[in-house]
């Protein structure tokens, strides 16, 4: 079934190191952003449609170049919710519920991640399942591929591409977000084809969740 690629151990946890990149045309400015992040799964609750669901509190240690992180607290970010089913993995993020998955798990399977929230239907889909990769240093050997977007460049000024990937019995270990605007279209002199909208950026925002180290306490 996969349930592996979620799993619902109190106590678990994964820390992550973020890279994130914002792009402001009003300001004409850049901001870089760089932090960790550990995501822990703490205490069992009913929710309000009277299912067993887990709080899934967030810490954060903002990045600091003289300090290590080892030398720095974690404080509360967020508390999120993580809601487990026979055929779903829900994760409400700052109150928006996502279908992040759906069981069983198997290739090309496909289905509306926006459902329950008012984004606007978003088609996820696995591209492969129990592939070895090396994440950060950390090699896993089953890790689940989810595309929750990918426009592919159809549109000339906007950019999206949004995935995760999953390690079984360890949950998410990567996330990547390009969300990039670009009302400048340009050409390539030599291929005559639109320039990426990634190489001429002037709105949105790159984000990298990265798993760095996990475990049980």
């Amino acid at each position: 079934m996969g349930y592996a690629y979620a799993p619902t151990v109190i106590g678990k946890y994964v820390v992550y190191d973020v890279d994130s990149t914002v792009y402001d045309d009003n300001n004409m400015d850049t901001t870089f952003y760089k932090y960790r992040i550990k995501e822990k799964l703490e205490e069992i609750y009913v929710d309000n449609e009277g299912r067993s669901a887990i709080k899934l509190v967030r810490y954060i240690k903002k990045y600091n170049p003289t300090v290590s992180y080892d030398n720095i607290p974690w404080t509360i970010k967020d508390v999120w919710n993580y809601t487990k089913t026979s055929t779903t993995l829900e994760v409400v993020e700052e109150d928006v519920r996502f279908t992040k998955l759906i069981f069983p798990v198997r290739v090309d399977a496909a289905w509306n991640g926006n459902a329950l929230n008012t984004i606007g239907d978003w088609e996820y889909k696995y591209n492969y399942m129990d592939r070895t990769e090396n994440i950060n240093g950390t090699t896993f050997e089953n890790v689940l591929f989810v595309e929750q977007k990918d426009d592919k460049s159809k549109n000339a000024i906007h950019r999206q591409y949004f995935i995760e990937k999953y390690a079984k019995d360890i949950g998410l270990v990567y996330r990547e977000i390009k969300d990039l605007y670009s009302n400048t279209i340009t050409v390539d002199p030599s291929t005559h084809l639109v320039t990426p909208v990634e190489s001429r950026i002037e709105k949105g925002v790159t984000y990298k969740l990265t798993h760095v180290s996990h475990g049980i306490e």
